[in-house]
């Protein structure tokens, strides 16, 4: 415990802010040490193109049983490089067993990154690899992205909001918030700044790759797709709003008389009620999640209306000899 204890001591010395402590509010035990570890670049901290944040959870009875660890949020790091990283931390925590071992995992990290201190992975915009010689930019999320496809997304971004802002009326215009550019990859706000980076050149793998030609494989898709398409159709699953529009759907008030005709013959003058079938984003019609109350409870009155009839004729047809009152209807 002492020796976990002026472990920690020291780590908040040293890294300060950098480092995290999360400590049992009873004991006091540090139950975790998190940091977020970045490549050495000499004091450029733009050069810091990948990072990755390391969580130790000390046991009970550290350094001499193995604390356990994670690592969290990688950035710009390739399932190789972690799979390597983590394998060099467990030979190492092997090796320590009885001393602090914190300081040697952050190091062995630390190692790691200024090795491969690439972006791997693909421009989440153009879906191509950084290749030798491409220019790309580092977010403030630590997101990776060809500087030209960078600020074409920016670009296009602006112009969509731009256009939505067109549409709405005058009221709601001056509600709206100001355009902010986001990361295409997180939504982290980030510069909307396009003129650094629209000298960048065209990513290597984009400028080398062929002409699209649509393959007898995309034909066969397309065509499964269509089908698919039309039995979801046929089915319901799908809504056309242009056919559906003028749709209505009628509700006759039918309760029954005294003398046993339909309400419905008695009063012609009274129309029947109509309710618009308007498609909704659900995927349903107004009409199936709620009708007016007026509408509901005379729909609901003449159903029950029918069933205590339906029962009525049952106990006549056993021989009861009278009609018997049913509930709260009347005779």
């Amino acid at each position: 415990m002492d020796i976990l204890l002026d472990e920690v001591e020291s780590l908040e010395a040293i890294l300060m802010e950098d480092v995290s402590i999360t400590r049992n509010l009873e004991s006091g035990f540090p139950e975790l040490i998190e940091t977020t570890v970045f490549p050495t670049v000499g004091g450029d901290l733009d050069r810091q193109y990948v990072c990755v944040t390391l969580q130790v959870m000390p046991e009970p009875g550290y350094p001499d049983v193995k604390p356990q660890f994670k690592l969290r949020n990688p950035r710009g790091l390739s399932d190789t490089s972690i799979n390597v990283m983590e394998e060099t931390m467990r030979k190492k925590l092997e090796e320590c067993i009885g001393q602090p071992v914190v300081f040697d995992l952050i190091e062995i990290i630390r190692e790691q990154l200024t090795d491969s201190n690439l972006p791997s992975g693909q421009c989440v915009v153009c879906l191509y690899g950084f290749q030798e010689g491409d220019e790309f930019t580092k977010t403030v999320c630590y997101h990776y992205l060809h500087s030209y496809c960078l600020a074409r997304h920016l670009t296009a971004s602006r112009r969509n909001y731009q256009e939505e802002h067109d549409k709405l009326p005058g009221w709601q215009k001056k509600q709206a918030k100001p355009y902010q550019a986001t990361c295409p990859v997180c939504r982290e706000s980030i510069s909307d700044e396009v003129e650094p980076l629209g000298c960048a050149q065209p990513p290597v793998e984009l400028e080398n790759a062929p002409n699209f030609q649509l393959t007898d494989e995309i034909r066969e898709m397309q065509t499964k797709m269509a089908d698919l398409f039309l039995r979801q159709k046929i089915r319901g699953g799908i809504i056309d709003v242009d056919a559906d529009e003028g749709n209505v759907i009628s509700i006759d008030n039918e309760e029954d008389t005294p003398d046993g005709h339909k309400a419905s013959d008695t009063s012609p003058e009274e129309p029947p009620i109509e309710i618009p079938l308007t498609p909704t984003r659900r995927g349903g019609y107004a009409h199936q999640r709620g009708i007016t109350r007026s509408t509901h409870q005379r729909t609901h009155h003449g159903g029950n209306h029918h069933n205590h009839s339906y029962r009525r004729n049952n106990r006549n047809r056993r021989g009861s000899g009278r009609d018997q009152p049913c509930g709260s209807h009347p005779r």
